[in-house]
């Protein structure tokens, strides 16, 4: 188990003090698989750095599972400094096996070789090197492979070979960054499951930064959102899509359309708003879940309303039945296949983009007048 309490990281940019990490509290459970997002720049990458112990924080601290710090030799005399930067060199060489997007493979030795490799520091006997290498490999499903050359490789492949150079170590832990970026976007689905369905035989905890959302909310347990050096939201991944704590997290964490509104009554469990245009929405409230619980009548919201969620008909075919429904027209139609992408104005000039399900033979088309209906429950408020 990881525990993170009070965890800062300041750089020196020139004359000034960045704070890369700001008062980051955070536990991962043994098993766990964490997700790290957030824009570039926002200490998704020295967060890593922390937990894998490569850097040291400015202020708080980071303990490991059996109690040692990586904090060590904060004020410690010499003798008891050099105590604790020995055991926390030993979590990292031995307890903490990292992925990252490049494969950093040996060109001219054999993945077997590329694998075993990596035990040399650990002065361990040749042939218990050859054992684990052989291993570790057959883990991946690569022991058909072991005698060729990274160029003799796919992409995916090499990919296997350098998690495979990790797992020979046995660590407790795995830490991804950016591992399946490098690869085309079949490959990366393959391994995106293929990785999953490792960590989850395997027991790993796994802690993986990306800045793919898809990947992040397909493979994880829980999702850490981090905003300018913060945590800005923790949660496994149907809360923070559900129900996000802020719009930062709602525009990060998949695609949504956001409406400025202002929040004109309140009632049991709901709450009518109006946009800026006069457009207005009837909004669920779920106790305790949602950011503007206690907003006051005339408060500033942001309406939250998922592309997936709205429901698009011929004019007409709602007969007043839908609490919320409005008249709109096709501005653009995107076709993705699977999915179809409608590009949508309403009455007011607010422009909204639904996501369907393409069942064949659409028959929507640019200019076409529509309504546009969406429940409720399907809409959140945010505080702006």
């Amino acid at each position: 188990m990881y525990k993170l309490t009070g965890v800062t990281k300041n750089y020196q940019k020139g004359r000034s003090i960045v704070a890369a990490l700001q008062g980051v509290d955070l536990v991962i459970g043994d098993g766990e698989w964490l997700a790290i997002q957030g824009p570039t720049g926002h200490g998704k990458s020295t967060l890593l750095q922390m937990l894998g112990a490569l850097d040291r924080p400015t202020s708080g601290s980071v303990l490991f599972g059996d109690g040692v710090d990586s904090t060590a030799g904060h004020g410690d005399g010499d003798d008891l400094a050099l105590m604790r930067e020995n055991q926390v060199t030993k979590v990292r060489a031995t307890s903490i096996g990292f992925i990252f997007q490049t494969f950093n493979l040996v060109q001219t030795l054999s993945a077997h070789e590329n694998v075993e490799t990596a035990l040399v520091p650990l002065h361990i006997s040749a042939t218990e090197r050859r054992q684990r290498a052989d291993a570790a490999l057959a883990e991946v499903g690569l022991a058909d492979r072991a005698r060729h050359l990274p160029s003799e490789l796919s992409g995916g492949q090499q990919q296997r070979v350098a998690i495979a150079r990790s797992l020979v170590l046995e660590p407790q832990i795995l830490m991804f960054d950016e591992p399946l970026s490098n690869l085309d976007f079949k490959l990366r689905i393959q391994m995106r499951d293929e990785l999953k369905s490792l960590q989850r035989r395997l027991g790993k905890t796994a802690i993986y930064v990306t800045h793919d959302q898809t990947e992040a909310l397909a493979l994880s347990d829980r999702i850490a959102v981090l905003s300018h050096g913060r945590i800005e939201q923790i949660g496994t991944p149907d809360e923070i899509y559900e129900r996000p704590a802020s719009s930062f997290v709602a525009e990060f964490i998949g695609s949504s359309n956001l409406l400025p509104a202002r929040i004109v009554e309140r009632g049991d469990g709901s709450a009518l708003v109006e946009t800026a245009t006069g457009l207005r929405l009837r909004c669920a409230i779920d106790k305790g879940e949602n950011a503007c619980d206690g907003a006051p009548d005339g408060a500033p919201v942001s309406v939250l309303l998922r592309p997936e969620r709205i429901r698009v008909r011929p004019p007409g075919a709602s007969n007043g039945a839908d609490v919320n429904c409005f008249p709109a027209q096709i501005r653009e139609v995107i076709y993705l296949g699977e999915d179809l992408h409608l590009a949508l104005e309403l009455a007011g000039g607010e422009s909204v983009r639904a996501a369907l399900k393409n069942s064949g033979g659409h028959g929507w088309a640019p200019a076409q007048p529509v309504e546009i209906a969406v429940a409720a429950a399907d809409l959140r408020l945010l505080q702006r």
